[in-house]
């Protein structure tokens, strides 16, 4: 393999002759091979930084700090890389020692040397376009790091919405489908009272919806950023003009309105807003994992459980049990969420850690939030298509069971009152009778009002029994 000679504090290094990433990133790359994924792995962050250096080139062009030349360069390097090239030259580890330093650095050499060649220059040739003194003029690793990641969170976002809409609106679906079909609710796993298992499903819609609600919120607290703040928040090396236009540009670029914050020292150390994203992810994982949790039960047997719904076979379900077929579509939705709710003490240990002027611990933050974000996506979208939109409903066995059970008594309390109600039930547990035919036996009713009591939409609404 060819090499360059490239340099840096620690003394000279052998470079890939044909790598754009540079020393810097060849030291990251020996020093943290910790988790064998690179940041490319997750392209809206490399997307971001992009984002963040071209904004930033544009900003010193403006202020006259970069001549037009070298800022041209390094805003076309930034587009191909938006662009979705040379992101395979995003090779350091995502957890790794120094805030984030490695990953700027892997930024800056990579768009150095792509303006490098479009200028008609060599990999390396720094002195005409350099990593620091020209892609990172103005900046910090500890403004620019979590800026970007704050940029891509918002990409990932908006995707995890879209993800949820999917499956709230196949919930949805299948509300209308089964509004219909009664059935008994159940609490703390005892019979309860009739409901509509559209009733049941349209719960799942409402949570998903509720979820959407809260994700936009946390979004809206990642828009302040603090670029601009460089080494601690000062602002030191930088323009008294640099922080608003970095922040306009680079609000133009991504096409999202970010705020500078009000006190960039705050800023620089404060990984609140992590957390509060972190904790909405951690309700969106529980929340999915209780449907799961619920789908599987309604669906357990299919002959000695509830066999109330259907869900489409995936796989055969055992290497041993000849015609098992297991609801695994909701089991890895389960262990996302477990995934997930893991992340959520990884990214609060980690922000409380952070100490004076700085928090250290953003990479672990950063891969945390990426992973729960891109999890619960592929999750949602997982769940909706290879499992909700083919669940089908048992409607024999639910009529059966709502016949059978004691739980309509329920119904029958403000026509009966609460006594009678109560040895109605007390007898149908222990003779196996229904409740209808022991209320008919005792003529408490005629058959003509209990059918009317006991109508689908008298059980599953409010309705005024002032006239009964």
């Amino acid at each position: 393999m060819d090499y360059r000679i490239e340099h840096d504090l620690l003394g000279e290094k052998e470079v890939p002759a044909n790598a754009y990433y540079g020393v810097h990133t060849l030291r990251a790359l020996e020093n943290f091979p910790i988790s064998g994924i690179p940041i490319s792995t997750y392209p809206s962050l490399v997307t971001a930084l992009a984002c963040v250096k071209q904004a930033c080139a544009l900003a010193n062009q403006e202020l006259g700090l970069l001549d037009s030349e070298h800022a041209q360069a390094i805003v076309k390097a930034c587009e191909e890389i938006r662009a979705g090239k040379l992101h395979e030259q995003f090779v350091v580890d995502v957890i790794q020692g120094g805030a984030g330093t490695s990953t700027n650095m892997n930024a800056n050499e990579v768009v150095a040397n792509r303006a490098l060649e479009l200028s008609g220059r060599k990999f390396g040739d720094y002195q005409y376009l350099h990593p620091l003194e020209h892609v990172n003029l103005s900046q910090s690793t500890n403004d620019v790091y979590p800026t970007a990641i704050k940029v891509a969170l918002h990409f990932e976002i908006d995707l995890l919405i879209g993800a949820m809409e999917v499956l709230k609106t196949d919930f949805a679906n299948k509300a209308a489908e089964f509004k219909d079909i009664l059935k008994m609710g159940r609490t703390q796993l005892q019979d309860a009272v009739p409901m509509t298992l559209g009733q049941e499903f349209s719960t799942y819609s409402v949570m998903l919806e509720e979820d959407q609600q809260r994700l936009r919120e946390a979004a809206l607290l990642i828009r302040e950023i603090n670029l601009g703040a460089t080494a601690i928040g000062t602002g030191i090396n930088s323009h008294p003009d640099y922080a608003a236009l970095a922040r306009k540009h680079l609000s133009e670029v991504t096409r999202i309105h970010y705020i500078t914050a009000g006190n960039l020292v705050e800023a620089t150390q404060d990984a609140g807003a992590f957390v509060q994203l972190s904790g909405v992810l951690k309700r969106v994982a529980v929340k999915i994992s209780k449907i799961c949790n619920d789908l599987r039960l309604l669906s357990s047997g299919p002959r000695t459980g509830f066999g109330e719904i259907n869900l489409p076979a995936a796989q055969a379900g055992s290497s041993i049990m000849p015609g098992k077929v297991n609801p695994v579509i909701p089991e890895v939705v389960n262990q996302i969420a477990f995934l997930v709710i893991g992340n959520d003490v990884t990214v609060s240990f980690a922000a409380e850690a952070g100490q004076l002027q700085l928090n250290a611990f953003e990479p672990i933050i950063a891969h945390s939030l990426f992973d729960s974000i891109i999890y619960l996506r592929q999750g949602c979208l997982t769940l909706a298509e290879r499992c909700v939109r083919g669940i089908t409903a048992n409607r024999d066995h639910l009529a059966e069971l709502v016949d059978r059970s004691i739980g309509i008594v329920t119904a029958l309390n403000p026509f009966i009152g609460y006594e009678n109600a109560s040895a109605v039930a007390k007898e149908a547990h222990a003779t196996g009778k229904g409740v209808a035919e022991i209320v008919l036996a005792k003529g408490l009713l005629t058959r003509e009002q209990l059918d009317e009591i006991l109508k689908p939409e008298s059980l599953t609404r409010p309705r005024n029994n002032s006239a009964k």
